[in-house]
């Protein structure tokens, strides 16, 4: 067999991996049977047996390695099945293939142990990790960066304080990985002086942060009110070019708005006398941080000052309480205003075009008029209505009059909406015309605009030409090369979606991971896809199985057209029920009591299936759940969405 053959056949296999594909990784399988005289050669083995552990078909990769001869079995085979284990949430059963590998006279390399660390982590296993430990010192291996610190984050999460500190006191190199590791750690444990001495110390030993410093720093800093070194920090940001990253950005608005929140708070408990515009200043930075539960308590100590009836005050109430989801007092709120100005009007309008009451938004566009003067922000507003209504003809009249009726020139942002509308009716080509005949350069919403309604109506060809433009305005935007590679592969593209895949790895583009959180007694709980490691995981996969199984007899089917890629339908299924939204609303159902409306926050959009199936739940346990993903509110009730299954 031709090396270049053998070279392409392993190519194949790690292609599967990176596009989740266990129909490639089979067929490959299948040639390499096929081609290749047995035994195959051992490179090409190990191959197999990280594709099957890395696509969570453990079974498969197990049997391949019991075929194996014994003298042919590396670190290599063993680190590939206890690393898909642990990747896929296998924890104990990873411990059982180190210890087999152990029996099995292979020694334990840098990559073996922190994914034994990690395992032992999620596990809770105190004993189990102190034995790692000893197995990486006895072997020399303890003193490897990356060990040294799997085994310092491991003692960290388990609570091991003494062990920890111990652990990264006797490290003799310090890279940014476990700078990161023990900053984080010292937040979570409620140290954020550690955290803070422990940043300007790795400013001195260690390279350049990343956003996951900024993030934990930033953090730090809200939680002790380091108002000072937290503006400095925002320097270090602005300096290293993070102020556009995502994550940071939400990090920045956190520690601002959470800094007003708790200084105003602290105010009041020295009887200072709030006054309305630090009053409408706070509760504005209670809508930037979506927290409901402070908007609420300064509301009480508005009505409490008497200074509720302030425009001013009632406007950011308003704005608050839409930006919460919460549009009953936000409208309770809007009538009880004794006047009103434009930006009153603005507030409510684009609560209900965001909370998916477009209809509503566009009633209360027209009711508007006859009290104010619109501004561009309003028409913003009401084409993002009307696009979401499905009132195509409405909207393009409401654009027109905006210079013809209004004087005012359209902006980027309405035209996008225009995209959107007509995307979203079906009129894809028409959306594309429109956006050749603008008179500005289009912009990534414009083209996303595009894109999405592409992927929703099947226009390869036209959401292709929208693609490429994303990928030059925003290359390293990863949401746009996966609607792209889930177009192709939901109308049985898959080499071309698979292609896509490839290219983001070349560039370097990783996939942005899903999460999820809910707040629950003040305290924020974090998922992500196929997540095991909370404290309660027994009650949250108990709480899964049971919404399962009710909802498969209510008549739920899995939607796993667009969820992934080249799936077989029980493995998609599989994938698509371990959301991070899914078990974010399994905990809330577990912890918070009866009656009270679940929320849940999410930083990628919700994907079909979430969708169909928190309406399903929403109706078998009568619950209100509201889930905010990085688009729009879902307000899920009675087996209805807000948004009518128009997002």
């Amino acid at each position: 067999m031709a090396s270049a053959t053998l070279s392409t056949l392993a190519s194949l296999l790690q292609s599967a991996v990176s596009s989740r594909s266990s129909v490639v990784g089979r067929a490959t399988h299948a040639m390499i049977i096929k081609t290749i005289d047995y035994p195959f050669p051992t490179f090409i083995c190990n191959h197999l047996v990280n594709m099957y552990s890395k696509l969570d078909l453990l079974d498969s990769a197990q049997l391949l390695l019991s075929l194996i001869p014994a003298q042919d079995r590396s670190v290599v085979t063993w680190t590939a099945l206890i690393s898909g284990s642990v990747q896929n949430g296998h924890f104990s059963a990873a411990i059982l293939h180190f210890r087999n590998m152990h029996h099995d006279s292979i020694a334990p390399n840098d990559f073996t142990y922190p994914c034994a660390f990690k395992a032992c982590n999620s596990l809770r296993s105190p004993v189990t990790g102190r034995q790692l430990h000893g197995l990486a010192i006895k072997a020399g291996q303890i003193h490897d960066v990356f060990v040294g610190c799997s085994a310092f984050d491991m003692y960290s999460k388990i609570g091991l304080k003494d062990d920890a500190n111990k652990m990264f006191d006797e490290m003799p190199v310090k890279n940014l990985a476990t700078w990161n590791a023990y900053i984080s750690n010292a937040v979570l444990d409620g140290n954020p002086r550690k955290a803070i001495d422990a940043f300007i110390k790795s400013r001195r030993l260690s390279g350049e942060p990343t956003s996951i410093t900024f993030c934990v720093v930033l953090n730090a800093c809200s939680d002790a009110l380091f108002l000072q070194i937290g503006k400095q920090v925002h320097g270090f940001v602005i300096r290293y070019g993070y102020e556009h990253h995502v994550s940071v950005a939400n990090s920045l608005i956190d520690f601002y708005g959470e800094k007003a929140c708790i200084l105003f708070l602290q105010a009041m408990r020295k009887n200072i006398e709030p006054r309305d515009f630090i009053i409408s200043s706070v509760i504005s930075a209670c809508a930037g941080i979506s927290s409901l539960e402070t908007g609420r308590l300064i509301h009480s100590l508005a009505i409490k000052s008497c200074i509720d009836g302030n425009i001013f005050v009632g406007s950011a109430l308003v704005d608050m309480y839409a930006k919460c989801g919460n549009i009953e007092d936000c409208e309770k709120v809007f009538d009880e205003m004794p006047e009103r100005n434009l930006i009153t009007w603005n507030a409510l309008l684009s609560g209900y075009a965001h909370l998916g009451q477009s209809n509503m938004a566009i009633s209360l566009f027209e009711q508007m008029k006859f009290e104010v003067k619109p501004n561009y922000v309003t028409f913003v507003s009401v084409l993002a209505a009307c696009s979401r209504a499905g009132e195509v003809k409405l909207g393009m009249n409401v654009f027109d009059s905006m210079k013809l009726r209004y004087g005012i020139e359209p902006g980027v942002e309405h035209y996008a909406c225009v995209v959107d509308m007509l995307g979203r009716g079906g009129m894809v080509e028409s959306a594309y015309e429109f956006i050749k005949r603008m008179p500005c350069r289009p912009t990534v919403s414009v083209w996303g605009a595009l894109l999405g309604s592409c992927k929703v109506h099947g226009y390869n060809e036209i959401g292709k030409i929208a693609a490429d433009n994303l990928f030059q305005l925003d290359p390293q935007d990863s949401g746009n090369h996966v609607i792209l590679s889930n177009m192709f592969a939901a109308s049985g593209r898959w080499e071309d979606a698979n292609l896509v895949r490839m290219e983001m790895k070349d560039v370097g583009i990783k996939k942005s991971t899903g999460y999820s959180w809910i707040s629950v007694k003040n305290s924020i709980h974090t998922f992500q896809s196929k997540d095991t490691s909370h404290e309660q995981n027994p009650e949250i996969q108990s709480m899964l199985t049971k919404l399962k199984n009710q909802m498969k007899a209510a008549g739920y089917l899995p939607d796993t057209k667009l969820s992934l890629f080249d799936l077989e339908e029980e493995e998609s299924e599989s994938e698509v029920w371990h959301h991070s939204e899914k078990i974010a609303i399994a905990f809330g159902l577990c912890v918070i009591p009866p009656g009270v409306p679940i929320r849940v926050t999410k930083n990628l959009r919700i994907c079909l299936d979430c969708h169909s199936a928190i309406k399903f739940i929403s109706g078998i346990v009568g619950r209100e759940i509201i889930v905010r993903d990085n688009n729009r509110f879902h307000r899920f009730k009675n087996y209805e969405c807000s948004c009518r299954d128009y997002w």
